[in-house]
């Protein structure tokens, strides 16, 4: 009797991305659209809502790029900007605490929203707090 080993010639894809989980870029942008909706509408988020000046249509299609390459989806802010330099590009903006606090509350309303499974959000609100606390730029 002969025995025929079969090779994987392909790697075995067991995991999504977050950018798949999300839905892809529908997805994403309607995270993105329903956080900037809800920092436009919500009293809670007014300070946040403040720093971002007049309009929101400029940071909702910068942040959209970005969240979509931050997933591991198509890297469509660094096509357009360059290496995203968080920090750097955040600076003239006056971020303190509340600006971290409310920024995290809104996308995890946001998230909770669009349905997003519990354990997806709780890990993307850590990741998320963790980047909007290292933005600070100002004590308060």
């Amino acid at each position: 009797m002969t025995t025929r080993v079969h090779t994987i010639s392909e790697p075995v894809e067991n995991s999504s991305s977050i950018f798949d989980l999300l839905g892809g870029e529908p997805g994403v942008r309607a995270l993105v659209d329903r956080f900037y909706d809800l920092m436009d509408m919500e009293p809670d988020l007014k300070e946040l809502r403040a720093a971002h000046g007049p309009s929101l249509d400029d940071a909702r299609d910068k942040l959209f790029w970005f969240l979509c390459g931050y997933f591991g989806g198509p890297d469509h802010y660094i096509e357009r900007f360059g290496h995203p330099r968080l920090r750097a590009r955040h600076l003239p903006f006056s971020i303190g605490e509340i600006e971290r606090d409310q920024w995290v509350t809104c996308i995890g309303r946001a998230m909770e929203d669009q349905g997003i499974a519990p354990a997806l959000v709780e890990r993307l609100l850590e990741s998320f707090y963790g980047v909007a606390d290292w933005m600070r730029n100002r004590e308060g």
